[in-house]
């Protein structure tokens, strides 16, 4: 097993204005003259990391890492409840990637996304299939109705305890409906403290169903209050509207895509998003291809996970 990439340092960074009084920041990592390749982060509301750098050889590619409206480094930051989500939405951060591809000078790029990334990866594929040459999308997830009620709700199941406590830190009248939307509501609640203490049990949630490992270790971004308030409010806001997409639109659209190559990777082990999401992606995609990874959840915290998207980008990395 060859491991991931060395982290490359980005060579030019910058903050794009992107409208709605939102500018986003951005940066390229590897060769100037590599292949280009856009990487979309999880969340919404996780930012990128150094570590996305990683999944790619730093000689071959023009690696393009950015930070999605309201989170990381890009502002305004949601993590402050005067920040306004209106103009928060999957078309604004679809013309966002738009945005940024032009300001760049980039005619077409290699897609890179994993958990809410793939769903934006997709939505951006379907909408632009002229600018992908192609994607590579793990843990996915299309972010769908019945995939929002499952990770807020039908998960507990294999998590207890964990999810009565998630359940139990909204009001008794709210628990038997939306479990995303009672957060959102929470988390807007003119009481610092009352915002507070969501943002904290909804975190909890995440880390908990992530978890199917006994060595797992807490995700430590969850301590950082700007984080966690940020990560609360915009997760909740995208769930609750199921990333205002009709239902089955990526699934649907993935006709589009014909003949775009595209790498499904996805833990056997994922709870959070299960592998039948990818499986009926696979199936309605012409040229796709699907890797399941035995002894993977959720994320990209294991090696053999590491590994496959690593073997996807290498096999991509000719310029097309």
């Amino acid at each position: 097993m060859a491991g991931p990439y060395p982290e490359a340092e980005p060579y030019e960074s910058g903050m794009l204005e992107v409208g709605d009084g939102n500018s986003l920041y951005w940066e390229t990592c590897g060769n100037p003259a590599g292949k280009p390749a856009v990487v979309l982060h999880g969340g919404p509301g996780s930012g990128c990391t150094p570590g996305w750098r990683r999944f790619f050889d730093p000689d071959a590619y023009r690696i393009v890492l950015f930070d999605q409206r309201g989170c990381g480094r890009s502002t305004p930051h949601a993590s402050d409840p005067a920040v306004g989500l209106a103009a928060n939405t999957t078309r604004h951060l679809l013309a966002d990637i738009e945005s940024l591809r032009r300001h760049l000078g980039i005619d077409r790029w290699l897609v890179l996304g994993a958990s809410w990334g793939s769903t934006l990866g997709l939505a951006y594929a379907q909408r632009h299939p002229e600018r992908v040459c192609e994607t590579v999308l793990f843990s996915v997830a299309t972010t769908t109705r019945r995939e929002v009620e499952w990770v807020t709700r039908g998960v507990g199941r294999f998590f207890p305890g964990e999810w009565a406590r998630f359940r139990d830190g909204v009001p008794a009248a709210d628990r038997s409906g939306s479990l995303a939307a009672a957060y959102g509501r929470l988390l807007h609640d003119p009481d610092p403290a009352v915002r507070e203490k969501a943002a904290r049990d909804w975190c909890a949630w995440e880390d908990s169903h992530v978890a199917v490992r006994a060595d797992h270790e807490p995700d430590p971004r969850y301590d950082d209050p700007a984080f966690r308030m940020a990560f609360a409010r915009l997760v909740t806001h995208y769930w609750r509207h199921a990333a205002w997409l009709d239902d089955g639109a990526l699934l649907r659209g993935v006709e589009a895509l014909a003949g775009t190559p595209g790498v499904l990777i996805h833990g056997r082990l994922d709870l959070s998003s299960p592998p039948d999401v990818a499986w009926e992606l696979s199936q309605a995609w012409r040229g796709s291809e699907l890797v399941l990874v035995d002894d993977a959840g959720h994320g990209s915290g294991y090696p053999d996970m590491t590994e496959a998207v690593r073997v996807a980008t290498d096999r991509f990395a000719v310029r097309s």
